[in-house]
């Protein structure tokens, strides 16, 4: 019996740590428009979870999916 975890990894730059133990980190993905073919950048804003507070504003993190923190936050920093 294996259990395997199938958790989303995704890569970004944090844009906010003003809040404690929490980075926001903003996730950009290329991707190309279903009717007109040009290729977009999409990005979005994940909350991870920073027990130690050691994200800067700047970096390129890897967030990991997780059970739900708090409302919001359902990744946290790898």
């Amino acid at each position: 019996m294996s259990t395997t975890t199938n958790k989303k990894i995704l890569e970004g730059v944090v844009v906010s740590t003003k809040m404690q133990k929490t980075a926001v980190v903003e996730v950009s993905r290329y991707v190309k428009h279903p009717k007109y073919g040009k290729y977009l950048n999409r990005s979005k804003h994940y909350k991870a979870h920073d027990p130690e507070g050691k994200a800067v504003v700047g970096a390129r993190v890897r967030i990991e999916e997780c059970n739900p923190i708090s409302k919001d936050k359902h990744f946290r920093l790898i």
